[in-house]
């Protein structure tokens, strides 16, 4: 087998929010596809240092600050690539193309059309989720809507609605109310339940845990589900791609309270998990909001939790914690 090519590349966004993406000439390999600017790191070359001079080289541009967005390892038929993908928080200078490469800048919408090399559909969907996951606990408590309407009114803008345990008729008003809720700010809604009832009830999505995820055939649901599954270990990352899902939850991480006798992964264990997988995953157990920093060092999407974000006296302080802006 071939030796991995370690490529470095990174998502340069716009005032507007519209994306940066250059067509690789024709004669090289994937030659007339688009992709994310960046190169190949050198020998013994550090990734920021290796991305910076990438972009100087290629778009005469300056990184203020990035961070790492996802690292997804593909095999093509010639080549086995690691394509280490960074989020560009700040940048210096006018971008152009230096080395006479074609350049576009495209909405987010845009690039999903565009013809893009098959490592970078995992990018695609790590830029469209937010590095914050809220898991809310079973809905059997009075005000739990308004508890959901006040973490998104925090800024949340993906969650899972925990609903293992609650008859289908007492979901449906539930699911229903808490739709509306995420209208109101956005956000989208999995439930954590069978993808049937996710699909009949009108959810964007559906969580699939450890044990749905074995029992799981190959995509079995609609494709417009948004798809994430529990994970814990090396079997249950291959079978969550095995399957088709969009995402990962990875965990714990930390000690829990709501799992006191799970054994915590720890950052090193989390960070070679994820490393050995093509999906954006978000690290769980005892994490919350200002932990993002940590995790996307190790190579997660972000932070999902229950408790910091749902039963926090003031979400808005708590969910502004490490973000990025």
């Amino acid at each position: 087998m071939s030796e991995r090519i370690h490529v470095v590349a990174a998502v340069v966004q716009d005032a507007g929010g519209r994306i940066l993406v250059a067509r690789r000439p024709e004669h090289v390999h994937l030659g007339g596809l688009w992709e994310f600017p960046g190169g190949k790191l050198e020998p013994g070359e550090e990734r920021l240092a290796g991305l910076r001079r990438e972009l100087r080289e290629e778009l005469g541009i300056e990184i203020g600050s990035a961070r790492p967005l996802i690292a997804v390892p593909h095999r093509y038929p010639d080549q086995d690539v690691l394509l280490d993908v960074w989020k560009l928080r700040a940048w210096r200078g006018e971008v152009h193309g230096r080395e006479g490469q074609r350049l576009r800048w495209v909405t987010p919408a845009e690039l999903a059309e565009l013809a893009l090399p098959a490592a970078d559909g995992p990018v695609l969907t790590a830029l469209s989720l937010p590095s914050l996951y809220l898991v809310t606990p079973e809905p059997d408590a009075a005000g739990f809507v308004d508890t959901l309407e006040t973490c998104l009114a925090a800024g949340v803008r993906l969650v899972q609605l925990r609903a293992r345990v609650t008859s289908r008729d007492r979901l449906e008003p539930i699911v229903a109310q808490c739709l509306a809720a995420c209208a109101r700010h956005g956000a989208r809604l999995l439930l954590n339940a069978d993808p049937a009832v996710a699909l009949a009830l009108g959810a964007h999505g559906v969580h699939l845990s450890g044990a749905a995820l074995r029992l799981a055939r190959k995509r079995d649901w609609p494709g417009g589900l948004l798809t994430g599954a529990s994970c814990h270990d090396e079997d249950e990352l291959r079978r969550a791609e095995d399957r088709g899902v969009d995402f990962v939850v990875v965990g714990p991480v930390l000690p829990t309270r709501t799992h006191p006798d799970a054994k915590p992964l720890g950052w090193d264990r989390f960070a070679g998990l994820v490393a050995a997988t093509r999906l954006p995953a978000f690290a769980l157990g005892g994490l919350g909001p200002a932990d993002r920093p940590t995790a996307w060092a190790a190579g997660s999407q972000g932070i999902a939790a229950i408790s910091a974000i749902w039963y926090a006296q003031d979400p808005a302080a708590v969910v502004a914690t490490g973000r990025e802006d």
